[in-house]
């Protein structure tokens, strides 16, 4: 995982005496670079990391120390980090943080995390009208933002004030015209004017009524376009509605109950001492833990895919999902829909599935 692989190898064989000129360009002058190894580790709070250990022993939190380790031991001239604190605990938050206030190289980063935004001297904001860039960071970009929305509704409000009062200034225009046209053709069958000359005048006024109606048609038109416009800037405060049924078990049923537990791996007990877990119906339960202090594999044996080594546990009979850090539920080949339908365990109709997602914002 941290690509020195090669280096490694060829450091080994000089030392062993197997001084070729492959193994010298391989290794680059990097004679410390096992040092440089050690001291990347440590500083990710991966002490005594042996090299050689597969990253599928590694917990998700542990996966990305590795790789931001990576980092001090290549120096490359631009990072690129895609949610970096998703898998990391509070002590590697804090590392990356100070990680990311004290490094001189570029760096772009893709996060949720506000605290790591908070971090960084510029915020670009990528949506469907392209990207903004914001000369700050998330709290100066919040601002920015909450200053430019109040601006977008005061403007869209105002906007829709004058369409209001263009179509009522229509309304009135419109209806003074046909009075005045009603009055003048009255006076003008009383005076006596001949029929053919009161055709004239009557085409005359319609056509002077058309001209005004087009007068403020095209204002009103303008204005309408101008209020979409606005609308469309307006930012999309759509909300996901969960709406999960109901278990149907009562509160307080025993799911799960262990009693003096523990679980190895190469014979090294997992927890430094046995401990008692008891889980009920209706609650909400946090596991905290550092990385690869073992919550994954506490999980694990509350799904039943592990047994542990000592003490006993009791599962009662119940469904369960698991969504893992790596979402492996997701098969990255199938459309939203289909991934839906493989769980369809209820039978839902097609046009049930689609409600439910649309609750997610997949109808969007």
């Amino acid at each position: 995982a941290l690509g020195v692989d090669a280096k490694l190898e060829a450091l080994k064989a000089i030392l062993a005496g197997d001084v070729t000129e492959e193994n010298l360009t391989l290794l680059d002058d990097d004679w410390t670079i096992e040092e440089r190894c050690a001291e990347a580790l440590q500083h990710w709070q991966l002490p005594g990391l042996d090299l050689s250990e597969r990253l599928e022993r590694l917990s998700g939190g542990q996966k990305t120390r590795v790789f931001l380790a990576g980092i001090s031991i290549h120096q490359p001239q631009l990072v690129l980090l895609d949610e970096p604190t998703n898998h990391l605990d509070t002590v590697g938050r804090e590392l990356l943080y100070e990680t990311i206030r004290t490094v001189t190289d570029t760096v772009i980063v893709v996060s949720h995390d506000r605290k790591l935004l908070n971090q960084l001297h510029t915020i670009c904001e990528l949506d469907k009208h392209g990207i903004t860039v914001y000369g700050g960071n998330y709290a100066f970009y919040e601002e920015q933002k909450q200053l430019q929305n109040e601006d977008l509704a005061h403007d869209v409000k105002a906007k829709e004030k004058a369409l209001r009062k263009a179509k009522e200034k229509e309304r009135e225009t419109l209806e003074r015209q046909q009075k005045l046209d009603a009055r003048g053709r009255k006076k003008q069958e009383k005076a006596g004017v001949p029929t053919i000359m009161l055709n004239t005048l009557r085409n005359n006024a319609e056509k002077s009524t058309a001209k005004v109606s087009s007068a403020h048609s095209e204002k009103i038109d303008g204005l309408y376009q101008d209020l979409q416009s606005l609308r469309k800037s307006l930012p999309e405060w759509d909300k996901m509605r969960l709406g999960f049924d109901p278990s149907g078990l009562h509160k307080g049923k025993v799911l799960f109950k262990a009693k003096d537990i523990n679980f190895s791996y190469s014979s090294c007990p997992l927890w430094q001492s046995n401990f008692d877990l008891e889980i009920n119906s209706g609650e909400r339960i946090a596991i905290l833990g550092a990385n690869g202090s073992g919550k994954t594999t506490l999980i694990r044996m509350i799904l039943g895919e592990l047994e542990p080594q000592t003490g006993e546990l009791h599962r009662a009979d119940f469904k369960a999902v698991y969504i893992d850090q790596d979402y492996s539920l997701i098969h990255n080949n199938l459309q939203v829909y289909e991934q839906a339908q493989r769980f369809n365990s209820a039978a839902l109709q097609e046009h049930e599935i689609k409600t439910r997602l649309d609750r997610f914002l997949f109808g969007k």
